[in-house]
């Protein structure tokens, strides 16, 4: 059978979590001969045994690819490669974590006929999502959401959940548009898809949080604000402040390789 997605899995360090998310996707997905469906781990700037975990895995499924790139690149820069190397009809990504159950994942499959890109949300009323976030990340998500909405248009309740699946056409026309930035790239991708003129549902999700969480919330919205604010300069009239910002607040954002 030819194959129809390609989930594609960021990974930085994650020698501890990734194994079970392995298991219990490749499990899931080959399961009663199922081929459909391959996997494309992208281990990036991995201090940890990540890459030889992942390629374990790959010697033993002909269903998982391992790409590697040595640097530091980030979210974003990780999952464009994935996207670049992808075979199905639908391209998706999920987080290495497993915080996305495969059952998760396929909700998004069976909504593909639905959206160009269906996108799994923690916010929508019918979401479970355990155990609850702390107060300060539960805030700082719904205020990057309100800037998300007013800089962007993009009437989503949950840019950043990890899980998402995009018809392949949409993936190609995109790809030469989105930038660099960690982690805006959300953003950028689902606004790039807008502004394309293709269409983005959300679903409700499950959600569960799994600890060995490497984010830090302070770090990481300051940089997010700092990346969506460059972003809507350029697609605004300013977009000659760019090289300005790139030498003062651009110097701020991590792993960046920004166009314009």
């Amino acid at each position: 059978m030819a194959i129809e997605y390609s989930i594609i899995v960021p990974a930085f360090n994650e020698e501890q979590r990734i194994s079970p998310m392995l298991d219990r996707y490749l499990e899931f997905f080959s399961a009663d001969g199922r081929d459909d469906t391959e996997f494309i781990v992208v281990v990036n700037g991995s201090t940890d045994s990540t890459e030889e975990v992942v390629r374990a895995y790959s010697r033993e499924s002909g269903m998982l690819r391992v790409l590697v790139e040595p640097r530091r690149v980030g979210k974003g820069v990780a999952v464009i490669m994935g996207l670049k190397a992808v075979r199905g009809n639908y391209a998706g990504f999920v987080d290495a974590d497993g915080s996305t159950a495969p059952e998760a994942f396929q909700d998004l499959i069976d909504h593909r006929h639905d959206a160009d890109c269906i996108i799994a949300s923690r916010y929508l009323p019918e979401s479970i999502a355990e155990p609850r976030q702390p107060l300060q990340r539960r805030l700082a998500s719904r205020i990057m959401n309100l800037m998300v909405r007013a800089m962007f248009g993009l009437r989503l309740t949950d840019t950043q959940c990890g899980a998402k699946l995009i018809r392949r056409e949409a993936v190609e026309h995109v790809l030469p548009l989105l930038g660099r930035t960690q982690w805006a790239f959300d953003v950028d991708l689902l606004f790039q898809l807008k502004r394309s003129g293709y269409s983005i549902k959300e679903i409700p999700t499950v959600w569960r949080d799994v600890a060995g969480s490497k984010l830090r919330i302070a770090h990481a919205s300051l940089t997010m604000v700092l990346s969506m604010c460059r972003m809507r300069l350029l697609h605004s009239p300013f977009k000659w402040l760019i090289p300005v910002f790139n030498r003062t607040l651009g110097r701020l954002i991590p792993y960046s390789r920004m166009k314009g």
